[in-house]
């Protein structure tokens, strides 16, 4: 059995939209400070929401089985959550296996 048959195209096609949408708004948005982790997963849930928004069978604009209008609409509201997204530390941590050497 084919491993590629078992992956449906609509989870492709939301895949690559959820990367292109979120180059753009990462170019376009213009905010203080952003990583672009925080923009790509605030992106890929508002993709999210919009796929529960076609399940649940309300109207919108697809493109082959993915749903893009009310995806995109919901990526783009979410963007402003993307600055409480946690991020790890870039600056390396104290070393913690030595003691520092008592004051004289």
């Amino acid at each position: 059995m084919n491993v590629i048959r078992l992956i449906p195209p609509g989870i492709v096609v939301a895949a690559i939209l959820v990367l292109i949408t979120s180059q753009v708004f990462y170019a376009v948005l213009r905010y203080r400070r952003r990583a672009y982790v925080p923009i790509l997963i605030t992106t890929a849930a508002g993709f999210v929401l919009g796929q529960l928004w076609d399940y649940l069978g309300l109207p919108s604009l697809r493109l082959g089985e993915a749903n893009v209008l009310p995806a995109i609409a919901f990526a783009l509201l979410l963007q402003p959550l993307a600055r409480f997204i946690p991020r790890p530390r870039r600056e390396p941590k104290e070393p913690g296996g030595q003691s520092q050497a008592p004051p004289i």
